[in-house]
């Protein structure tokens, strides 16, 4: 796809809602929840950032379901981002935070048009990923702008990390044995789209009309909120990016048991970080005590980096507590109780994938019977190359087939599905890389690639970018990627096992090209999945 061909489709899907605009600008100040906010113009897009969806949660209230929102007096200015949560950044982050974390972090950002518009705008719901333990709403990479320009209302939140975000403890559940425990990430991905749904109109959104996405940490949330009772209603269509779809991507402890040949509960690793800090008992005074550890302490240094020796006193993330989540993401699509609303769902061709084996022999075994075939779709160049074998093996196994058998799930429930492969590589990156990595198709997405690769930008680029956020447009508009002009994208179905392929020549659409290692790697999960039920 030329940058004039993708630039014309985007003036095209622009044109289809600007019609509808009226001459007056919309205003830039809102009431919602609390009071009164005063957002800005800029560069044909109007902002509000840093608003409120929730009490801060510090002091009594860290470890707490979120609480109501803080009532203001007069306009609170909402033109810049608030604080991105509490958490240690590193150097090497795609997505750099814009700003400093706190615990104090509770907020969101909308973007919209600045004209009014005869009709409720369709609205998307960002959630940015990082491991559960970084990342923010205030990158540059996350700014909803184009969105906007294109006739969708852009919401973007933060939610509370690593162990400010997932923590269990006795005395937690001594204090609130009734309330929700543990997952306190997602309660404020809920209560952010709680929020939405209360306060969205008054931005001229839909509230019926709501496109929730994220990717990796923010596409398992998806999967969470998809299959969580806690979220019915909340959202309309959902796009996952690099999220997985089964339990190998983040294997999930249980809040207060621990797990038959599995990992201790999420109650016994707050124990372990209680006492780190030198905190012993489970009654109240100990919890007052935990509630008042500084918050550098408790993040202790925690972040992507470290995950790996963070582990004997970090839950790991999402748990299963039996009121948000209930049972793995997996365990409800397979038992039918999951939302069955439009979906779109890919990873990147050069995705995650963790590989130990140090031979040919290692990679192939788990195929068993079929290390033969294996080896012909995964080296179909013959290299012999262990380490390029084995890494896509690994991210066939943790982020391509599970996309994968998420969207045959819920295509075979009766739910619309569409399913991609990002392959689009930069074109100044295309000598170190062979493939599009982990979070690369998110400025192409938002088409803000130019504030990624800046001078390096090429036409190529931002016609990549525009044609992929015309697609996330039109699926946020509909729930059908497809538009005017555009290479057509073909519903999911297992018998055609058709996707959308993002490459470097511009999208294609067709039978998936590694549907052999998607069948041969759907073949070892599920002989594991039933030597596990033995």
């Amino acid at each position: 796809m030329t940058l004039k061909h993708a630039l014309t489709l985007v003036a095209v899907a622009a044109l289809a809602w600007s019609v509808q605009a009226a001459d007056a600008p919309f205003p830039d100040q809102i009431r919602v929840d609390g009071g009164a906010v005063k957002g800005a113009a800029h560069d044909g897009v109007l902002s509000f950032k840093g608003i409120p969806f929730a009490a801060p949660p510090v002091g009594d209230l860290r470890w707490k379901a979120p609480q109501p929102v803080v009532s203001w007096t007069g306009v609170r200015p909402a033109t810049a981002f608030g604080h991105d949560c509490m958490q240690k950044p590193f150097p090497s982050d795609a997505a750099p935070l814009g700003t400093e974390p706190s615990e104090d972090c509770l907020v969101l950002n909308v973007w919209r048009p600045p004209q009014k518009t005869n009709a409720s705008l369709p609205v998307m719901v960002w959630i940015y990923g990082g491991g559960f333990v970084n990342g923010g709403s205030s990158p540059a990479v996350y700014d909803g702008s184009q969105f906007a320009k294109r006739g969708v209302l852009l919401v973007s939140f933060n939610y509370r990390l690593g162990r400010f975000g997932f923590f269990a403890h006795p005395a937690l559940t001594r204090e609130s044995p009734s309330a929700p425990l543990g997952n306190y990430a997602c309660m404020d991905q809920i209560a952010a789209l709680q929020w939405v749904k209360r306060n969205i109109a008054a931005f001229g959104g839909d509230p019926d009309n709501v496109t929730v996405f994220g990717e990796s940490a923010g596409g398992i949330s998806v999967h969470i909120l998809l299959t969580s009772p806690a979220a019915k209603g909340l959202l309309h269509k959902a796009i996952i990016e690099s999220g997985g779809g089964r339990d190998g991507l983040l294997p999930m402890r249980r809040l207060h048991e621990d797990m038959p040949n599995g990992p201790v509960s999420a109650e016994s690793v707050g124990v372990a970080l209680a006492k780190s800090v030198g905190i012993e008992g489970a009654d109240a005074a100990a919890l007052a005590a935990l509630r008042n550890v500084p918050a550098e302490q408790v993040v202790a240094g925690l972040n992507l980096a470290s995950m790996g020796a963070a582990d004997a006193t970090y839950a790991g993330g999402p748990m299963i507590d039996g009121t948000i989540v209930v049972e793995s993401p997996e365990q409800v699509y397979r038992a039918g109780h999951n939302a069955r609303l439009p979906l779109l769902i890919g990873a990147n061709s050069a995705d995650i994938g963790f590989s130990t084996a140090k031979t040919m022999d290692e990679v192939l075994a788990p195929f068993g019977a079929d290390k033969e075939k294996a080896l012909a779709a995964y080296d179909p160049d013959k290299t012999g190359d262990v380490r390029a074998v084995g890494y896509r093996v690994a991210m066939d196994r943790l982020m391509g087939e599970p996309a994968r058998f998420a969207a045959r799930t819920l295509a075979a429930q009766g739910a619309r599905t569409y399913v991609y492969r990002f392959s689009y590589v930069a074109e100044s990156m295309r000598k170190q890389w062979p493939g599009a990595p982990h979070a690369t198709e998110i400025p192409y997405v938002f088409d803000t690639v130019a504030a990624k690769y800046g001078k390096d930008l090429t036409a190529k680029d931002a016609a990549a970018a525009a044609a992929a956020n015309a697609y996330w447009v039109n699926f946020a508009k509909s729930g059908d990627p497809n538009g005017p002009g555009a290479v057509a994208w073909p519903a999911y179905e297992p018998r055609t096992d058709a996707i959308m392929d993002f490459t470097n020549d511009g999208p294609r659409s067709g039978p998936d090209p590694w549907k052999a290692r998607m069948d041969l790697t759907e073949a070892v999960t599920r002989t594991r999945r039933i030597d596990r039920s033995r």
